[in-house]
């Protein structure tokens, strides 16, 4: 009798080496940032096809503002040229994009064109692309802690009343119900770290580590990942019968 293949709906990948990417090939880091943006768009489609609900991508973290000036204003910018080059693309494939994060910090030509990509595929019933942009999940726990603080001070919500699931609700990727942990996380360019990406929510992903930077992991290593993933054996701390 067969295995039963795992079921992976909701993929997160910490896209990172763009930096290294460029200065592999003598060229300024923000080459890097260009081509990796380039690479969402081929793994996004590549992802679809592959039937994942929910792809979140790690963007931008809140720890990216100490950067050089001239590399976070670059890396600002390229919300306005994704969406602005990948738009038609994103809606002939009915792409959702969701983005997370403290949106309000953002300057307004990237807050305006990221609220304007997430208002026209609002409709769209496919992938949901979710960007993770000025996005901290140490900051977005204690967002959701102070929330929860504001309803027992209101009176509305006792300590006793809190469950993991409340708390899973509270967080930004609360929205996707049933899918919001990922099943996987894939992290590029051989570094083995989650640099404060979704902290509560990996609590059981299953974790991957390419050595390949951003700009080169293709659709076939998308696809290795998957079918590695497919086949593990996912105890969430139990015992499988086949362990005994």
């Amino acid at each position: 009798m067969s295995k039963k293949k795992n079921q992976l709906n909701h993929l997160a990948i910490i896209m990172d080496g763009n930096g290294r990417w460029a200065k592999k090939r003598h060229k300024p880091r923000v080459a890097g940032h260009y081509e990796g943006m380039n690479n969402v768009e081929r793994i996004t489609l590549a992802a679809d096809k592959l039937g994942i609900k929910i792809l979140t991508l790690y963007a931008f973290s809140t720890e990216n503002w100490a950067r050089p000036k001239e590399e976070v204003a670059y890396l600002m910018n390229l919300p306005v040229r994704f969406f602005d080059r990948f738009m038609p693309t994103l809606m002939e494939n009915n792409v959702k994009v969701n983005i997370m994060g403290y949106l309000d910090e953002l300057p307004k030509n990237t807050y305006d064109v990221v609220e304007r990509a997430m208002a026209e595929t609002a409709h769209n019933t496919g992938l949901i692309l979710n960007f993770a942009f000025n996005y901290g999940s140490r900051r977005e726990i204690t967002s959701a802690m102070k929330e929860l603080g504001g309803m027992i001070e209101s009176g509305s919500l006792t300590s006793d009343e809190i469950t993991e699931d409340m708390i899973s609700d509270h967080l930004m990727t609360g929205n996707f119900g049933k899918y919001r942990d990922p099943d996987l996380l894939i992290r590029t360019s051989g570094e083995q770290r989650i640099s404060n990406f979704l902290l509560w929510q990996l609590a059981y992903s299953e974790l991957a580590f390419s050595d390949k930077y951003w700009p080169d992991f293709n659709k076939d290593d998308l696809k290795y990942f998957v079918e590695n993933f497919q086949n593990r054996n996912r105890r969430f701390g139990k015992i499988n019968e086949s362990d005994s």
